[in-house]
C-alpha cells in the first residue's frame, strides 16, 4: 500500500518513499520502525479534519490514488454525530473476498443439504444511496450493494426493490409481506432489528416459531455489536437449534470472522489489503478516558502476545492510515491469528444499532443540565430489556427534587440531534423510551467506596455491563430496604 499511495498527498507528506527504502533490510524490523516513526496515529477527527474532507470536496489523490466516489456514514464520535469513511473499490474487494472466505468457512459444519438450495435474507438499512456534490453517501452495506455482482443477486432477498426504500417500517413490512414464499437458510444482520422482524412474523402468520414459516433456516450471522443480550430472545423464537456465525465487519473494512465451529473466536484477516497495529491497552498507553497518549508502544502481529488486551491501529486500502478503530481485542490463539473482541477504548451503548458514546452521554446531561437549572453531578446507563423493547436506563445523581419523566424527555430530545444513529433507531420505534432514576449523589461514591475506589482519581463508570449493572441494583436494593 505504500508503494501505491506513496505520490498521494498523505505519502508525500509522510515520506512514503523513504520509509519504503527500508524495505528489505536486514533487519526486519527497520521497516516496520521507519513506518512508525514517520506516520503519526490518527483518531477519526485527526485523519478528517487533515486529510479526508478534502477527498469529500472532490480533491483526489489525498491518501489513496485518484477521487474517492463514496463515503460510508458510520457511527459518530465526539466531535461530530456521524462520521464519513472513504470508501475505494479496493475496500469493496477486501469486503467481498472477507465474505467470501466467511461463506467458505460454512464447509466447516455438519448442514443439511436443503440449507443449500435456500436464500440469504439480509436485514439492514436502506440500499438507497445520496448524492452530495462530489460523492454518494450511505452506509457500507449500501455501497456494497452496488457492486454486488449480478449473479449473485438471486440468492439474495428482500431484493433492491424493498431494500431501496428509505422507510424501515416500510421495508420490515415488505419483508413480512412476502416471508411466506421465501426459502430463507441463512439470515444475516442487526440481532435487534432481525429479533425484531422475526417477532413480526411469526406474529403476523400466528406460527408458534420461525421454523414454521423458514423450515431450512439454520445459519444466523451476525455482528457490530454483543450478541449476548439477544440470545435468549432468538432462541425463543426458534423450533429447533441453529449456528450462529460472528463477524467483525466495520465501514472501516472487514476484520475477522468465525472460521471454527463451537469457537467464539474470530480470525483475523490478515492478507486483504489492511494492516494492523496493535497497542497495549493499559494505563501506559491511555488515559483513564480512553485517549490514546502522544507516543504509545505499538506492535506488530508477529510481536503480539496470547491473552493480553490490545487496541487496534489499521492502515487500508480506503486511506485510513495509523487510524485507531477504538475497538479492544485480545488474542486466544496466535497461531491461528484467533481474536475476541474484550471491548472499547471509550465506553459506548449499543443494543440495536444506536452508537452512544459517553461523549454523546455527556453533552447531552450538560445540555439538559443547563435547561432544567440543575447540577447533575454523577450519572450511569445501562442496557435493559423492557416491554418487547431495547431501552435505556439512567440513574441521575441530583440532590435536588427533580421529576424523572422531565429529565427523560429532555435527555432523548438532546441525544436525537446530537447522535443521528440514536435519532434513527428512536424514530423507527426499536428503542424504547428513556427510563431515569433519580438518586442523590451520595449513592454513587458510597457505591465507589464498596468497591474499593475512593476519592478523586476513582471515577463512576457511564455505561454499567452485566456484572457491574447487577451489583449496582443489589446495592440499591439494599440501600433501599435499610431506609424503610
Amino acid at each position: 500500500m505504500l508503494a501505491i499511495c506513496k505520490d498521494t498527498e498523505f505519502g508525500k507528506q509522510y515520506d512514503f518513499r523513504g520509509i519504503l527504502k527500508e524495505f528489505g533490510s536486514a533487519d526486519k524490523h527497520s521497516f516496520y520502525n521507519k513506518f512508525k516513526e514517520n506516520v503519526p496515529i490518527h483518531d477519526y477527527e485527526k485523519i478528517h479534519d487533515n486529510w479526508w474532507h478534502r477527498a469529500q470536496k472532490g480533491e483526489s489523490d489525498i491518501c489513496w490514488p485518484g477521487k474517492i466516489n463514496y463515503f460510508a456514514l458510520s457511527a459518530g464520535t465526539s466531535g461530530s454525530s456521524v462520521k464519513y469513511i472513504p470508501v475505494t473499490r479496493e475496500i469493496i474487494k477486501a469486503f467481498r473476498r472477507a465474505r467470501l472466505h466467511m461463506l467458505l468457512s460454512i464447509s466447516e459444519y455438519d448442514l443439511p443439504d436443503k440449507l443449500f438450495e435456500s436464500k440469504t435474507l439480509g436485514v439492514g438499512g436502506s440500499t438507497r444511496l445520496n448524492l452530495k456534490g462530489t460523492y454518494f453517501e450511505g452506509y457500507i452495506s449500501s455501497i456494497e450493494q452496488a457492486y454486488m455482482p449480478f449473479w449473485v443477486k438471486p440468492f439474495y432477498r428482500p431484493g433492491e426493490s424493498i431494500m431501496s426504500n428509505p422507510d424501515w417500517n416500510v421495508r420490515l413490512n415488505e419483508i413480512i409481506k412476502n416471508a411466506l414464499q421465501w426459502n430463507i437458510g441463512m439470515v444475516g444482520g442487526n440481532p435487534a432489528w432481525v429479533l425484531i422482524l422475526m417477532q413480526r412474523i411469526i406474529q403476523h402468520y400466528k406460527a408458534k416459531t420461525i421454523h414454521d414459516i423458514w423450515p431450512n433456516f439454520g445459519i444466523y450471522m451476525h455482528g457490530g455489536v454483543s450478541f449476548a443480550p439477544y440470545r435468549k430472545g432468538f432462541e425463543s423464537l426458534l423450533g429447533k437449534p441453529i449456528i450462529y456465525i460472528e463477524s467483525f465487519f466495520a465501514s472501516e473494512g472487514p476484520f475477522a470472522y468465525q472460521a471454527f465451529p463451537n469457537r467464539r473466536s474470530m480470525r483475523l484477516i490478515l492478507d486483504n489489503g489492511i494492516f494492523y497495529e496493535f497497542v497495549p491497552f493499559n494505563e501506559e498507553n491511555f488515559t483513564a478516558d480512553g485517549e490514546i497518549v502522544s507516543d504509545p508502544n505499538t506492535y506488530s502481529v508477529d510481536e503480539i502476545n496470547e491473552n493480553q488486551e490490545y487496541a487496534l491501529l489499521i492502515s487500508t486500502c480506503a486511506g485510513a492510515w495509523r487510524y485507531l478503530l477504538g475497538d479492544v481485542i485480545k488474542f486466544i490463539s496466535k497461531k491461528d491469528s484467533e481474536i475476541v473482541i474484550a471491548g472499547r477504548t471509550k465506553h459506548f451503548l449499543n443494543l440495536c444499532g444506536e452508537h452512544l458514546s459517553v461523549d454523546n452521554m455527556n453533552k447531552a446531561i450538560d445540555l439538559v443540565s443547563d435547561e432544567l437549572g440543575i447540577n447533575i453531578k454523577e450519572y450511569t446507563v445501562a442496557g435493559i430489556y423492557f416491554k418487547s423493547l431495547f431501552g435505556h436506563h439512567w440513574y441521575i445523581g441530583v440532590d435536588k427534587d427533580v421529576d424523572p419523566a422531565m429529565i427523560g424527555g429532555r435527555l432523548d430530545k438532546y441525544l436525537k440531534t446530537i447522535n443521528n444513529e440514536y435519532s434513527a433507531e428512536r424514530n423507527a420505534k426499536r428503542l424504547g423510551e428513556i427510563k431515569v432514576t433519580v438518586l442523590p449523589i451520595h449513592c454513587f461514591y458510597d457505591w465507589l467506596k464498596m468497591q474499593g475506589k475512593e476519592g478523586e482519581q476513582a471515577k463512576f463508570p457511564r455505561v454499567l455491563n452485566k456484572d457491574k449493572l447487577d451489583n449496582w441494583k443489589l446495592f440499591l436494593k439494599e440501600i433501599a430496604g435499610n431506609s424503610t
